[in-house]
């Protein structure tokens, strides 16, 4: 059972915590009257809200039981996949680790993360950027195709920590290749903090007239 990271404060913090939450309401019922002292509280749960929204897991990632004889790499594709040089590189990639494993041929699974805007997001508005995923990992699929590599796809949760989590656990890949731009570079470092085996990243190309939505 994963866990998050406790927030460890010392005996003399706690009260000054509760303080800074509690004295603002009040003084705004107080001052403003109940409108006002509602409003504020209001903005408090929802600080708090977004302070627990933004914690992250800080423990390795799980990866379940690898099978033998097969290498297994996982592609995440937070841009498609339509540069031929780079749909050549992941080729490459599998057919090194399938060489250096022993195995026949790399198991490939391309990950598509349903990665959303913020406001989408918090409206739990999913339908868009799941039919972009879906399109994305389509045009990926057919590059990699074309590339002579077989592989087949999921799209993942918005979050892409938690996508390739979620992965992990049911595709024991021994390697992690990003397709992804730079403004995602936060999240690749984490992953790669967070797992033990190699973590690759292939920067892709961003059309600037429309821009990837981020999570």
């Amino acid at each position: 059972m994963r866990k998050l990271e406790p927030l460890r404060l010392k005996p003399w913090m706690l009260p000054i915590v509760v303080v800074a939450l509690v004295v603002p309401i009040a003084a705004a019922f107080t001052f403003a009257g109940p409108g006002a002292g509602l409003a504020v509280g209001a903005l408090v749960a929802a600080s708090i809200l977004v302070v627990a929204a933004r914690a992250r897991f800080d423990e390795p990632i799980e990866v379940g039981a690898s099978p033998g004889g097969r290498y297994m790499l996982l592609v995440v594709i937070t841009q498609a996949l339509e540069d031929p040089a780079l749909a050549g590189a992941v080729a490459e990639i599998a057919a090194a680790g399938a060489k250096a494993t022993g195995a026949g041929d790399a198991d490939v699974m391309v990950l598509a993360p349903a990665v959303n805007s913020r406001v989408a997001h918090w409206l739990s508005d999913l339908r868009r950027a799941r039919y972009e995923a879906q399109r994305r990992l389509a045009i990926s699929l057919g590059s990699l195709a074309v590339a002579h590599l077989d592989g087949r796809g999921q799209v993942g949760d918005s979050d892409l920590v938690q996508a390739v989590e979620d992965a992990l656990r049911t595709f024991p890949a021994q390697e992690v290749v990003f397709v992804t731009a730079p403004d995602r570079a936060r999240e690749v470092e984490e992953v790669r903090r967070r797992l033990d085996r190699p973590v690759r990243t292939l920067e892709a190309n961003v059309p600037r007239s429309k821009p990837e939505a981020s999570s």
